[in-house]
């Protein structure tokens, strides 16, 4: 060996790559691939975070405690059980870093969020990907999937990219099946908006067994992407191996202060909501109007089918669509090269789409 080499299996990670955001030779670019609030975060949350700028010579507060107490108040929680990172992608990462290794098995969704395999491969251990059952996950299928090397389990309720979800009784009936020291992991990244009465994010799984973790964040319906902050709750035991591996001052002061601000904004919170509810149902209807299948979806977001057999693709949409300054999220390493997300924007946004796509299927 002439140069250093990482270990076996880091090579073979295909490396998260983020949607476009950029439109070249348009005045006026919609980015609608990332899954952000088109409201923006709260402006009590951007006083928290400007208010910060005075002190940076100081180190945050090293356990996120203004954070956790804020979070703990807003949901119920123990603050003691709940763990903070810079994004959920980080408390992702703490959580197979901290229970998976080589030889183990990590099973996850066929059209997964791709931090769950690279998280799953970083730590040696091996992704098993599920068929899904009409764009949802499919707990027959994750439980067949189960082995005597299962020490992990992803699943995304809502999903990304495909916007789907499983009824409460169905993570139950989950989480009752798998052994005992396989760690189920719910990511809740889009719980804000779902609007469904046999919904659950999480939390009472969490608080009634010891395999179970929740994890959420801040850059979507708080719209604070650009700060990264996510968190987990977790039984004591997984809360107490995560904190052995956190780094220290992994999330910043403005971070957690602007995040605390944003808990606190309820009223910006629900407008954020009442907005999503509206356009979502909305672009749901009039994209399906032209012909278009769209997955139902409970999140910020829609996958828009495009039949390849129909003469126009999803690439030719998404080419179309830029073209005019739209940019939307195709899917091509989620397994859906057919398909692309499109995010919920602002009025203005929806109807350029809506219209665009009218166009392009010369529907009208």
């Amino acid at each position: 060996m002439s140069r250093p080499m990482p270990r076996p299996g880091i090579l073979d990670i295909a490396p998260y790559t983020p949607g476009k955001s950029t439109a070249p030779g348009v005045a006026k670019v919609f980015k609608l691939s990332a899954n952000e609030t088109p409201l923006g975060p709260s402006p009590k949350a951007i006083e928290a975070y400007q208010a910060a700028a005075a002190h940076l010579e100081d180190y945050p507060e090293g356990s996120s405690q203004v954070l956790r107490e804020a979070i703990g108040r807003s949901f119920g929680l123990d603050p003691d059980r709940i763990v903070c990172g810079a994004g959920s992608d980080e408390v992702l990462n703490f959580l197979a870093h901290a229970y998976l290794g080589a030889g183990d098995e990590a099973i996850m969704t066929e059209h997964c969020f791709l931090v769950y395999p690279i998280a799953t491969m970083g730590n040696g251990a091996k992704p098993v990907a599920v068929p899904e059952k009409n764009y949802t996950a499919d707990v027959d299928a994750m439980l067949k999937a189960v082995t005597p090397r299962t020490r992990m389990v992803w699943l995304a309720n809502p999903n990304n990219p495909t916007g789907t979800y499983l009824p409460f009784d169905e993570v139950k009936r989950l989480q009752r099946a798998l052994p005992t020291n396989a760690l189920l992991v719910v990511d809740a990244a889009y719980a804000d908006y779902v609007a469904r009465n046999d919904y659950e994010t999480g939390i009472e799984l969490v608080a009634t067994t010891e395999n179970t973790v929740m994890c959420r964040t801040f850059s979507k319906i708080h719209g604070l992407a650009a700060l990264r902050i996510g968190w987990m709750y977790g039984p004591a035991h997984v809360v107490d191996a995560v904190n052995r591996i956190r780094g220290p001052f992994n999330v910043s002061t403005p971070a957690m202060l602007a995040g605390v601000a944003s808990l606190a904004d309820t009223a910006h919170l629900e407008r954020s909501r009442a907005h999503n509810t509206n356009w979502l149902a909305w672009l749901t209807d009039e994209i399906s109007k032209l012909g278009l299948k769209v997955t139902p979806s409970v999140a910020n977001f829609i996958l828009i089918h495009f039949p390849p057999d129909k003469g126009k693709t999803a690439d030719d949409a998404d080419a179309f669509l830029t073209e005019r300054g739209l940019v939307l999220r195709a899917l091509k390493n989620y397994r859906l090269p057919h398909a692309l997300r499109l995010t919920v924007g602002t009025e203005e946004a929806n109807r350029l789409v809506v219209d665009a796509l009218r166009d392009f299927t010369g529907r009208k």
